[in-house]
C-alpha cells in the first residue's frame, strides 16, 4: 500500500472551548498544535480560524497570520485552507482566502442538513469555488456527506470543472450525512476509479473504527478537534497530537509507512 497520509483539523468552526478546553484558538495556539500534530505524524494541516473570542472567521488576513504562525513552526507542512466557512457564511467571504494560494483547499460537493442546521452549497456556488482553486493552482480535497456528493463530482470532472488529480475525503457520521456506518464507508470505496485518492473523517464516536479501516484498506486518515474531541468514551483528548499518535500507531501495527509531507505531496500530485 502506499504510505498513510494523516491530516489533523486541528479547530474547526463548531467545537468551542468550553466543549473542549485544548482547542487552539489563536494564531500561535494553532501553530503550536500543528506543530505537535505533524511531530506525531501528520502531513496536512486543515485550517479553521476564529476571531479572538472564538467566532468563526474567513477573514483573509486572519488566515494569513496562522498560516505564518504555523509556517515559522513547521515549514515543510502541507496546510489545507477550509472553504466551508461557518454555517451560513456567503460564498465570497468562504472564496476569499484562496488568494493566500495554499497548497491544498477543501471544497464541498452538496447541500445538505447539519444538525439542526443547512450547510448550504448551490452548485453554482461548488463551480465558482471549484474555478478558483484552480485559478490560484491549489489541489482540492473533494468533501464528501453523502453519496450522492460523491456522483456530483464524477459528473463535473466530466464537464470539465473538476480535474485530476482528484482526492476525496469522505465526511462520515455528521447527522443529516452518512453514518460513520463502516458499510457507508465500504460502499463509497466502492464506487471510486482506482486511480482515485480518498480520506475518511469519522465525526464523534465513528473516528476510530473508521481510522482503522482507511488504514487496512489504503486509504488515509484524518484526525482532530473539529471531528472529536474524545479520546475514548468520555474521556477528552488531551491534544489534537494524541489524536495523530494513535493512528501513528495503528498504522505502526499494520505494516504501513506513515507519510512525511513530502512523501504526501508527490501522492497527492502537488508540485
Amino acid at each position: 500500500m502506499n504510505p498513510l497520509i494523516i491530516t489533523c483539523a486541528i479547530t474547526g468552526a463548531e467545537t468551542t472551548k468550553k466543549d473542549q478546553s485544548h482547542l487552539p484558538i489563536t494564531p500561535k495556539e494553532q501553530a503550536l498544535a500543528a506543530k505537535a500534530a505533524v511531530m506525531a505524524g501528520a502531513s496536512i494541516i486543515h485550517l479553521h480560524v476564529r476571531e479572538n473570542d472564538g467566532t468563526p472567521s474567513q477573514q483573509v488576513e486572519r488566515f494569513a497570520e496562522a498560516i505564518g504562525a504555523i509556517k515559522k513552526e513547521v515549514n515543510d507542512v502541507i496546510i489545507q485552507i477550509s472553504t466551508g466557512g461557518a454555517l451560513g457564511e456567503n460564498i465570497e467571504n468562504r472564496a476569499r482566502p484562496l488568494q493566500l494560494k495554499p497548497e491544498m483547499a477543501s471544497l464541498n460537493l452538496g447541500t445538505m442538513n447539519f444538525g439542526d442546521n443547512i450547510f448550504y452549497n448551490h452548485p453554482k456556488d461548488i463551480e465558482i469555488l471549484a474555478k478558483k482553486i484552480y485559478e490560484n493552482e491549489i489541489l482540492p480535497e473533494l468533501e464528501v456527506y453523502e453519496a450522492g456528493m460523491l456522483e456530483s463530482a464524477f459528473r463535473l470532472c466530466k464537464k470539465g470543472i473538476l480535474k485530476d488529480p482528484m482526492h476525496f475525503q469522505f465526511v462520515l457520521g455528521v447527522p443529516g450525512g452518512m453514518s460513520g456506518d463502516v458499510r457507508n464507508l465500504l460502499h463509497l470505496v466502492s464506487l471510486l476509479p482506482s486511480n482515485v485518492g480518498w480520506a475518511v473523517a469519522g465525526i464523534g464516536r465513528y473516528e476510530l473504527p473508521l481510522a482503522i479501516h482507511a488504514v487496512l484498506l489504503g486509504g488515509h486518515v484524518r484526525v482532530g478537534f473539529e471531528d472529536n474531541i474524545y479520546y475514548s468514551k468520555g474521556v477528552l483528548a488531551e491534544s489534537n497530537a494524541q489524536l495523530v499518535e494513535r493512528v501513528v500507531r495503528i498504522a505502526e501495527e499494520t505494516g504501513r509507512e506513515v507519510a512525511t509531507p513530502l512523501v504526501a505531496r508527490k501522492l497527492l500530485g502537488i508540485r
